[in-house]
């Protein structure tokens, strides 16, 4: 693929995938980004070397545009960018909540449009990413967004009607695991133990388990049994899990994270 790949609107989850893609070998002069602020901009280029140019001239330009705004910045975008797409470029929407169908509509021309929810990991090359075609979109352009996202992670397939449920899912996930360890370490301060070691403890505790987890094929609850001996420490601390709700905790949770996407999109 030489066309040149555009980023437009490089915000945190946006300079990740600028960072993933130079990493993963893209040469420089082929990506291009796009900001709200010219001191943004300015610390893009000296950081990477990217070129930051309007949104207009990406859209003139770039083979595959990449639109990774906030969900609200959405319409605004597409509003400025949608006269200058030529007809057969490729557009990957990166935005939680937002439809195929509303980049299409907006668009003016009929492309083919890809969604896409990646997540933080994409930094270390750990990315989760899951992808559907719009209406326009067939094998080729998935081919294609598999191409960009695969170096930086594992990319997965899946109707769209799923995507808010991913967001959810995998968009936030390393959020909560961020959260879970957070807990643990605090839980080992309370037990006396150093802060520093409390953090090396539960970081290669999770760092093994989701190891076992992903090589071994065992379901996670076949995992969780091998460790839950009758009558011991792990059943114990289970029990508490149960009993303060830890689980539907989380069920609720990830259930108001995917009606927020929802609302974030609508607005």
């Amino acid at each position: 693929m030489a066309v040149p790949i555009a980023i437009l609107g490089t915000g945190k989850m946006g300079e990740a995938l600028l960072s993933g893609l130079l990493r993963a070998g893209f040469d420089v002069g082929r990506v291009m980004a796009t900001v709200r602020r010219k001191e943004r901009g300015d610390a893009l280029a000296e950081r990477y070397g990217v070129r930051v140019v309007s949104n207009v001239e990406a859209a003139k330009t770039a083979g595959t545009l990449i639109l990774a705004v906030k969900p609200q910045d959405m319409a605004r975008l597409l509003d400025e960018i949608g006269p200058h797409v030529p007809a057969g470029t490729l557009v990957i929407s990166a935005a939680a909540g937002i439809p195929t169908a509303f980049v299409e509509e907006r668009i003016g021309e009929r492309v083919p449009v890809v969604r896409v929810m990646s997540n933080t990991p994409v930094l270390v090359d750990e990315a989760m990413s899951v992808i559907s075609a719009g209406g326009h979109a067939g094998e080729e352009h998935l081919c294609r967004v598999e191409e960009l996202f695969s170096p930086v992670g594992r990319v997965l397939r899946l109707p769209e009607s799923l995507q808010d449920a991913a967001t959810a899912l995998s968009g936030s996930g390393p959020a909560y695991f961020f959260y879970l360890v957070e807990a643990m370490v605090d839980a080992g301060i309370l037990l006396g133990m150093p802060r520093a070691a409390a953090l090396e403890l539960v970081i290669q505790s999770i760092v093994g388990a989701a190891i076992m987890l992903r090589d071994s094929g065992e379901h996670p609850v076949i995992l969780r049994e091998a460790v839950t001996s009758p009558g011991g420490t792990t059943i114990a601390a289970i029990a508490e899990l149960e009993r303060h709700r830890v689980r539907a905790a989380f069920l609720d949770a990830i259930e108001a994270a995917r009606d927020r996407g929802r609302e974030l999109a609508g607005g």
